[in-house]
């Protein structure tokens, strides 16, 4: 791996972790599925605007169109969503946590329900990353965390799990930023559906909100979704989900920073096994490719 992939790799792990912080400024001013469809139709329509620009085509071959609609619903609408819900009541260090568990519950899936063989470097980081979790589950239970947006991010995460299981390989053949941007799009509809149905739309315009949703739309939302792609296509795929370890120690720190969110002992320790566990089961996963 060459010192230019390992500079991305850093940057886009800085980049996807502090997606939770930036939400949590946002759904202090706004209604979080209201500001999250309105974060898709900006990041979507720049998306497949740069798509085009580039000379790519939406005639997507039917796995694309599959992938699009399950990953723009489950991931940008369902796992997204929730998050964004769940951040009105729980600290952003958590949510990017329990997110940064879904290499960990791919692995454990494609183990128990796909036959996946797994290596015992792998099954050591399994057993590390579910250790770590009990670790700050149970701290974070002890100071009276919101359960409920607690079982919203698990929820989440659950969702992003089976999306990336479901896709595996559609993606396939082309046409990734324009794949990229009608899946936000595809999450915008769903989002603005939800909206109707469940929520009544706020907005208190503050300068915070401003530079927050925009960082949001353009960092996280499409400037870290060109660098995974430039990375997978660079390194391959299982290389590059090495740097998904990072995400949980980038997500607390940056929630501390920006929010002055309080780490504990016990909240340092479950991140540091939780990331050796995810390291543990992508590098294993990279032996056998």
């Amino acid at each position: 791996m060459d010192i230019r992939a390992i500079i991305m790799g850093l940057l886009f792990a800085l980049m996807w972790s502090s997606a939770f912080t930036s939400a949590r400024i946002i759904v202090a001013d706004a209604s979080p599925l209201f500001a999250l469809s309105l974060r898709y139709l900006v990041s979507g329509l720049l998306g497949v605007g740069v798509a085009l620009l580039l000379g790519q085509s939406w005639r997507l071959t039917p796995a694309q169109w599959r992938a699009t609609i399950v990953f723009g619903i489950l991931q940008n609408a369902v796992y997204l969503g929730l998050n964004f819900v769940a951040m009105q009541t729980i600290e952003a260090s958590l949510a990017a946590i329990i997110a940064s568990t879904m290499p960990l519950l791919v692995g454990i899936a494609l183990w128990v329900f796909f036959g996946e063989r797994l290596r015992p470097l792998g099954i050591i980081g399994l057993v590390a990353g579910v250790i770590g979790v009990s670790i700050i589950m149970g701290a974070r239970l002890g100071n009276g965390v919101d359960t409920t947006g607690l079982a919203l991010c698990v929820i989440g995460v659950i969702a992003l799990t089976a999306a990336t299981l479901l896709v595996r390989g559609a993606t396939s053949g082309g046409n990734f930023l324009m794949i990229v941007g009608l899946q936000m799009l595809v999450g915008c509809v769903a989002l603005s559906l939800a909206t109707l149905a469940f929520e009544t739309p706020r907005l208190n315009p503050t300068w915070p909100l401003f530079f927050a949703f925009t960082y949001t739309c353009l960092i996280p939302g499409l400037a870290a979704t060109i660098i995974w792609f430039w990375l997978v296509n660079r390194i391959g795929a299982t290389r590059a989900a090495t740097f998904h370890f990072l995400n949980p120690f980038f997500g607390v720190a940056v929630a501390a920073v920006l929010l002055s969110e309080t780490i504990g002992p016990r909240d340092i320790l479950g991140v540091a096994i939780i990331a050796a566990g995810i390291l543990a089961v992508q590098i294993s996963r990279q032996k056998k490719a």
